[in-house]
């Protein structure tokens, strides 16, 4: 098998991983009361207990294949910058490390939340200020971590040699994040389906132009 060939399987998995962990983030998150009940993870009310089981095995099951999504990026990049390849690399595994803790904590707080009325009040808001503290405060260094790996990624590119054109270096993960985000805000009967998902669109476009990428570099080659 060549090199180009594990490249572009290592791309797919990613896009696999992008598409199992958002449809069972979607599942875990969506109803059509998302936006309106955001304190305290009420909208976890509206969520059957079903829709939350399957889609926390379905994140389980896809969140490996992001890590083969990241070597894909790491192995698009090196032959540009090595230094800066592997930053990415690291950082991208650091953050999706981050995110599976994240994600495999949302079943169990949202089956707290549907026994709100089986908790006493005091023991309820422990339980959510608990979980506010040492898991929702990951998300902020999710965020942290995927704005110091766009960095890295567009420097890679920008410095050249790599199999990406430098336009690429536009549809970073942070840029790519911020633009889907902004456009849900700016219409929420999108943004209610887009929003619970957003890292996941995001992986998803970010590997496909990505393999993109990659088989305009090696059509030539198949051409010499």
């Amino acid at each position: 098998m060549s090199t180009n060939t594990t490249i572009k399987i290592l791309g797919y998995l990613g896009l696999l991983g992008a598409l199992f962990v958002g449809v069972g983030e979607y599942l875990l998150h969506y109803s059509p009361n998302i936006l309106g009940h955001a304190k305290d993870y009420e909208f976890f009310a509206f969520v059957s207990l079903e829709h939350m089981t399957l889609g926390h095995f379905l994140t389980v099951i896809g969140l490996p294949f992001y890590f083969a999504g990241y070597i894909h990026i790491y192995l698009m990049l090196r032959s540009g910058n090595e230094t800066l390849a592997r930053l990415t690399l690291g950082l991208g595994f650091i953050a999706f490390a981050i995110g599976g803790i994240w994600i495999g904590s949302r079943a169990t707080i949202g089956n707290i939340v549907h026994l709100k009325e089986a908790i006493s009040p005091e023991v309820y808001k422990n339980l959510i200020a608990h979980y506010t503290n040492h898991t929702e405060i990951l998300v902020q260094a999710l965020r942290v971590v995927t704005a110091l790996l766009s960095i890295t990624f567009v420097s890679a590119i920008l410095k050249g040699g790599t199999y990406y054109k430098k336009w690429m270096a536009i549809f970073n993960p942070i840029l790519i994040l911020i633009a889907i985000a902004l456009s849900g805000l700016a219409i929420p009967s999108i943004g209610q389906h887009t929003l619970p998902i957003l890292m996941n669109i995001t992986h998803f476009i970010l590997f496909s132009l990505s393999i993109y990428q990659l088989n305009n570099f090696i059509k030539p080659l198949h051409h010499d």
